[in-house]
């Protein structure tokens, strides 16, 4: 081991009195608020209401956590089922195992449904909300490290990750330490919301944009940090790459000719974000602000 590491704390659960504090939970929740935050702001700067992406949130966030959750027990069934396994854990997300896919898209189904029912149109809200997800992405992931867990290849890196013993993988139990990845992760979402932030405010993208900006932008990180874990998962050689570096190369794709092909047919920003403008109030005139939206008095 190098003499200069990254330490894991040496527990990732508190307890006030008979109540667990978990730090994976606390991280997802954190990164929720600021999801959140960044939302509003953006929202009420593209001409919304203030308080309406805290009301899409009780949508999306439930239906993100249970399409999270469906993603990794799918993508890792033998870990709850089979023998000598408890099923029931499936249903145990505050120990951590949320594919972060299924998140995405299940909570996009939830923002839709919300803002149909609030006569809210769908593309503008998911463009104001996408670059707050990256925020909450990069909070989220130091769950893992109170976990210690989905760290990559061992290293002799000065920034290389300590792993307790009892959470190293079967053929590094003499190996300390680790890439961090979730290290990674944290500092690449981060510096993809600048990215998103910036080309949303200087090209005034719109008709679903910023979404895609925001997919590819994360999907061309999470791919090679991708390749640098060594958890083990059913999927780990689909055509010699891991599922989900697979899934990360598709949905780039993906995004990016929705990216061309829409901005070439719909260039700028919607007029209007309402389905019907005249039972919507007029919000007020604002400033733009460094989450790259038009942020009125708080």
């Amino acid at each position: 081991m190098t003499t200069l590491f990254i330490p894991s704390p040496s527990s990732g659960v508190w307890y006030l009195g008979p109540l667990p504090l978990r730090g994976y939970a606390l991280c997802i929740i954190a990164g929720i608020i600021a999801a959140i935050w960044i939302g509003e702001r953006r929202w009420v700067g593209r001409g919304g209401l203030r308080g309406e992406v805290t009301d899409l949130a009780l949508w999306a966030v439930p239906f993100g956590v249970i399409g999270g959750r469906l993603y990794h027990v799918i993508t890792d069934h033998d870990l709850y089922f089979g023998d000598d396994k408890s099923p029931i854990q499936a249903l145990y997300v505050w120990r951590g195992g949320l594919g972060i896919w299924g998140a995405i898209a299940f909570g996009a189904v939830g923002v839709y449904l919300g803002a149909k029912s609030k006569g809210i149109r769908v593309p503008p809200v998911l463009d104001a909300m996408a670059p707050g997800v990256l925020v909450a992405q990069a909070i989220g992931r130091w769950g893992n490290w109170f976990n210690q867990e989905l760290f990559g290849r061992p290293t002799d890196l000065p920034w290389g990750l300590e792993i307790d013993i009892a959470h190293r993988p079967v053929g590094y139990l003499e190996v300390q330490t680790f890439h961090p990845t979730f290290l990674y992760e944290f500092l690449w979402c981060l510096a993809a919301f600048a990215v998103v932030v910036w080309a949303d405010r200087r090209f005034q993208l719109g008709h679903g944009r910023v979404l895609a900006l925001y997919v590819m932008a994360y999907t061309l990180g999470r791919g090679w940090i991708e390749m640098l874990r060594i958890d083990d998962v059913q999927l780990q050689n689909v055509l010699g790459l891991r599922l989900n570096v697979w899934t990360s190369i598709i949905l780039f794709a993906a995004a990016t000719t929705y990216f061309v092909v829409v901005g070439r047919r719909h260039p700028g920003r919607e007029e209007q974000i309402y389905t019907q403008p005249e039972e919507s109030e007029e919000p007020e005139e604002s400033e733009e602000d460094d989450t790259g939206a038009e942020a009125g008095p708080a």
